[in-house]
């Protein structure tokens, strides 16, 4: 019964907080908006997910988070001293195939995602198939270094977290 009104629990409360940060003020008005907001935007698009994601583990969500914020702070470093200070001709862009162990499209997504939030680097293009990522780098010397560096430190976590 309390999966028809709250489907996807998780969510409603994402949005709620979200809300609240986007409005940037805490009043009554705020809070009840941010509590319909929550409630109402999972229950209209329920139909349109009809298998949940299954955390397995959701303690290493606030891990994988702090891994993320940490490594995005050290990548704008990275870029800046890139584009600041290395001559075009030192630069070596390179083009990176990850494959990919993860099975759940929402783990897919988040890896995918952090890999583009992530300076210096994008996801350009999943595989057909389903089991690799073609990642562009700015500047990438060793490219196995770099495929190796995302398959340990968030596909591995995310297996944790989704599967």
């Amino acid at each position: 019964m309390i999966r028809k009104f709250l489907p996807h629990p998780y969510l409603t409360l994402i949005l709620a907080i979200v809300w609240l940060l986007l409005a940037n003020a805490y009043t009554i008005n705020s809070l009840v908006f941010a509590i319909l907001v929550g409630l109402v935007i999972p229950w209209i698009t329920a139909p349109y997910w009809p298998a949940r994601a299954r955390v397995a583990n959701p303690l290493k969500i606030a891990e994988y988070a702090l891994v993320v914020l940490w490594d995005i702070v050290m990548a704008n470093i990275t870029v800046a001293r890139i584009v600041l200070f290395m001559p075009n001709a030192k630069l070596q862009p390179a083009w990176v195939t990850v494959p990919l162990d993860l099975i759940s499209p929402e783990a897919i997504t988040v890896l995918s995602g952090t890999i583009t939030m992530t300076p210096g680097t994008l996801t350009a293009e999943l595989a057909a198939d389903g089991h690799s990522l073609l990642v562009h780098c700015l500047h990438a010397p060793d490219p196995d270094e770099v495929r190796d560096e995302i398959k340990t430190r968030y596909e591995a976590r995310l297996k944790e977290i989704f599967e």
